[in-house]
């Protein structure tokens, strides 16, 4: 979303003598977030005449704050009074509104300025039409809290009482509109509750998996432990006559396998049982009993893949992404040289709230009830699916308990969508926990061999990293692949990363900063390994290997993972290294035996983060973090203190949680880990004291819910080394033997 020559306000009146202010931004066509819109208005704002303010949330909301935050910035600049203001959760509608998704922590920096200029619109309509009812100049009134004041003749009047008014005149120029002084915030910098807060204590229906509708049917859906395996038979007869169930029966399904499998596949094949009550389902489930045709996936284990990555680390690469210079002979003539092989598994997203849709197919039409992330994505898949057009798919955009990109795609949304049209009736699809575990789409494992080099000062002089992860050739599984200008190319002169594929018949996705999840972990490991080995503080070598004069920036490559490109800036990634230095007490403590401190950073969708983590190591592998520093430069403004600490909190527990337990393995194609027990989160009496300090640079506003992540995972494991002298090159860590204290 860009303010240009191509957007414009929209001001229409309200019966009653209301206003309705929008933004037309005319949208591009994108596969991902679905097709261009037609030029209609964006609609944000409604001044209704008893002077209530309704402001649109148009992005999905899963718990990163958006349906807060989004509105924060237009009613700043309308000058509204927020404890009054109301806001509406928009259904999808791209004739309406651009870009509606949540992923890439994109939210503020594809809205911060547009928002804004709505808001800033709207105030200068309503003093215009003040103005001219008290004949007096535009500049000498002002707006505060929901009024246009007059200072000269002391006049006010509510922001609903000249909405008609204010609906008549000319719509000001988006560009040109005044935006506020910084200074002169009143909402924006300042802590706003979660406008759904109060109805979420005290448990009131907010999220998808409460949505019901009259007549409404409740279904399951049956797949085959191993991806697109297909019904070979089942006794649906006997599932039939129990109680409360009304359908059973198969789904082919469309699905398109392969080495690769694509973001959305397609609807997969199984068996629905639909039912008077989700528990009558669930129990008919149970007692099913199915003969699967397993197809290609069976022959997959995870002991598998490393022994192949092991085989693929020492033979030729299917690419190389970058070369930079003559990184073997540098290694070569190197006083120190470190090799070292990092592996991570795939994990699950395992969101608190289930996949889940509700819908109802009525005649050649059909309305979804989804927490979709992307729901131009799913109306996409269902109407390719069902055969019908995407004009006839509506989709109302609920709240969804967690996404972490799970929701990113659409699985869900298809199969009730599918399961309503074949039954006639409306229907809520709610997955088991052992469906989400054992369907997800997972974050990719992988497998990095990595050497490098010292020289006598302590300077990297060379640096070689065979990257072995997923797909056909030198086409990548989604999210298997990793950016040529991920850190720290460009920062050694001779570099290289080689890329190695083997296939992957499973499904994978974005999961929390997709790609620097991992690519954090291993290196910043590494770098503290090479820290080490020249004798170096951590963070004075980080901070030289930052003073390096960088090479010149490739082009950007499609698909290349990470987030890391070629943007990256080393003067703010040191502002932050220093500030989680300083704020810890780096250097300046000393620690009792057992327990360290531990650093690292890295860049990702546009966010700059340090981390550091105070952690103590018992003889017997049993790990505490004790505290975590956060230093992070997300730009000039923090919209609402409140969510963006919560954000840190909460990126940093998420890390956790996949460093110390959380994995997923196949045996024979099937996902072994089939609930929390062995994909563990992070407990309460685990949780560390986490410290967030901003540092606000002169850069326009960027996201922060996935960039957060990625240096807990190395902080504690570099940390670990320091107090035990074990380095971690493994995740998890339980593998190994650790667990927490």
């Amino acid at each position: 979303m860009v303010v240009n020559r191509r957007s414009f306000l929209r001001v229409t009146s309200l019966a009653g003598g209301g206003v309705l202010l929008g933004l037309y931004i005319k949208p591009k066509a994108s596969a991902q977030f679905g097709p261009g819109a037609a030029p209609v208005p964006n609609n944000f704002i409604r001044i209704d005449p008893d002077g209530t303010v309704t402001i649109m949330a148009k992005d999905p909301e899963v718990g990163q704050g958006v349906k807060t935050m989004l509105p924060m910035l237009i009613a700043e600049e309308l000058d509204a009074d927020w404890k009054t203001v109301k806001i509406e959760q928009t259904d999808f509608d791209d004739t309406k509104y651009a870009a509606q998704f949540a992923g890439g922590s994109l939210a503020t920096p594809f809205n911060w300025d547009p928002m804004r200029r709505v808001g800033a619109a709207g105030r200068q309509l309503l003093i215009s039409a003040a103005a001219k009812s008290w004949s007096v100049p535009e500049a000498e009134c002002s707006t505060a809290a929901g009024r246009v004041l007059h200072a000269g003749s002391n006049k006010s009047v509510r922001y609903g009482e000249i909405a008609s008014q204010a609906a008549a005149m000319p719509a000001p120029d988006l560009k040109t509109v005044k935006l506020k002084d910084p200074k002169d915030y009143k909402i924006i910098g300042h802590s706003q509750r979660g406008y759904d807060v109060p109805k979420i204590v005290v448990g009131k229906p907010v999220f998808a998996i409460d949505f019901t509708l009259p007549n409404m049917l409740f279904a399951v859906y049956q797949k085959c432990p191993v991806f697109a395996g297909k019904v070979v038979s089942a006794n649906l007869d006997e599932i039939k006559s129990m109680p409360g169930v009304r359908h059973a029966f198969v789904v082919e399904g469309n699905v398109r396998g392969g080495v690769i499998v694509e973001q959305e596949p397609g609807l997969e094949p199984g068996i629905a049982i639909v039912a008077d009550s989700w528990w009558q389902a669930q129990t008919a489930r149970k007692k099913l009993q199915v003969k699967w045709e397993d197809g290609h996936g069976a022959s997959q284990s995870s002991v598998g893949f490393a022994q192949k990555a092991q085989e693929l680390s020492t033979q030729p690469p299917v690419k190389v992404l970058r070369k930079d210079g003559d990184p073997d002979s540098a290694i070569q003539g190197a006083a120190k040289v470190v090799e070292a092989a990092y592996a991570y598994p795939f994990i699950s997203h395992a969101p608190l709230e289930p996949q889940n849709c509700t819908a109802h197919f009525q005649g050649d039409k059909i309305e979804i009830w989804s927490n979709s992330q992307v729901p131009g994505g799913g109306r996409t898949l269902v109407a390719k699916t069902l055969g019908i057009p995407e004009k006839d798919v509506t989709i109302h955009m609920q709240r969804g308990g967690g996404g972490f990109g799970r929701r990113l795609t659409n699985d869900y949304m298809v199969e009730s969508a599918w399961i309503s049209k074949t039954v006639n009736a409306p229907v809520k699809l709610l997955w088991s926990r052992e469906d989400d575990f054992g369907h997800d789409y997972y974050r990719p494992g992988g497998f990095q061999f990595l050497k490098a080099g010292v020289d006598r000062s302590g300077k990297i002089v060379g640096w070689r990293n065979r990257f072995v992860s997923w797909g056909d050739g030198d086409r990548p599984s989604p999210q298997s692949t990793m950016g040529a200008s991920e850190f720290p190319a460009r920062y050694i002169s001779d570099y290289t990363l080689e890329w190695s594929t083997q296939p992957l018949w499973l499904k994978t996705g974005a999961l929390r900063a997709p790609g620097s999840n991992v690519y954090a972990f291993v290196i910043q490991s590494f770098i503290d390994e090479l820290a080490h080995a020249a004798g170096k503080d951590p963070v004075e070598f980080r901070l030289a290997l930052l003073d390096s004069k960088p090479l010149p920036a490739p082009a950007p490559t499609p698909g290349g993972g990470g987030f890391g490109g070629p943007e990256f800036s080393a003067a703010r990634t040191r502002g932050v290294l220093q500030l989680a230095a300083e704020k810890s007490g780096w250097g300046k403590r000393s620690l009792e035996a057992g327990r360290a401190l531990g650093i690292a950073f890295h860049f990702s969708h546009m966010g700059y983060f340090a981390e550091v983590a105070e952690v103590s190591v018992s003889a017997d592998k049993k790990v505490k973090v004790h505290k975590v520093f956060v230093a992070a430069d997300i730009g000039s403004q923090i919209i609402n203190p409140n969510f963006a600490e919560n954000l840190c909190h909460g990126a940093v527990i998420d890390g956790l949680s996949e460093m110390m337990g959380q994995q997923i393995t196949l045996e024979a194609g099937r996902v072994v880990q089939s609930n929390y027990d062995k994909h563990p989160m992070v407990r309460m009496a685990q949780a560390p004291e986490i410290e967030v300090h901003w540092l606000k640079t002169d850069n326009p506003p960027t996201g922060l819910g996935e960039p957060a992540l990625p240096p807990i995972l190395p902080a504690v494991c570099n940390a670990i080394f320091t107090a035990s002298g074990q380095r971690i090159r493994e995740l998890p860590l339980s593998k190994s033997g650790y667990g927490w204290a």
